[in-house]
């Protein structure tokens, strides 16, 4: 049911991940690595006037970084930078907070990690691309 679509979304993203590739024109970048199993994620924005206009990422990773990158940079778009922090702090959160948890309504189809908490060793995947995002935003 609702688990199916949010499994089924996270695959999609994982296999045709939407804003992949280079952002010649970006004003920001940050590339972060998780050591133990491998995964680089590299975010590149371009931010005007403190709204970030432009998003891409690239990298080699499982499936859950991946799909975390393409979902995050479809989010990310037209957010300002502070609401850009405020939904790398509420998705970190969110994926450490025990499987009962509310979810929170400004993750949107971010939410689809909901099955990442009950994995810690999975939450790294899932959050590589924020901490990019963090890094990039300095």
């Amino acid at each position: 049911m609702i688990e199916d679509l949010y499994r089924r979304l996270v695959l999609e993203h994982a296999k045709h991940p939407r804003h992949r590739g280079s952002l010649p024109a970006a004003t920001h970048a940050a590339t972060v690595d998780n050591p133990l199993c491998g995964d680089v994620v590299t975010l590149r924005l371009v931010v005007e006037r403190d709204r970030i206009a432009a998003v891409a990422h690239d990298g080699h990773g499982c499936a859950l970084s991946t799909a975390a990158a393409s979902l995050l940079a479809e989010r990310l778009v037209g957010l300002d930078v502070p609401a850009a922090r405020s939904l790398a702090a509420t998705f970190t959160a969110f994926v450490a907070a025990p499987a009962a948890a509310a979810v929170p309504l400004e993750l949107g189809e971010l939410a689809a990690f909901a099955g990442v908490r009950a994995f810690r060793a999975r939450r790294d995947c899932a959050t590589l691309p924020l901490r990019a995002l963090l890094d990039a935003l300095g």
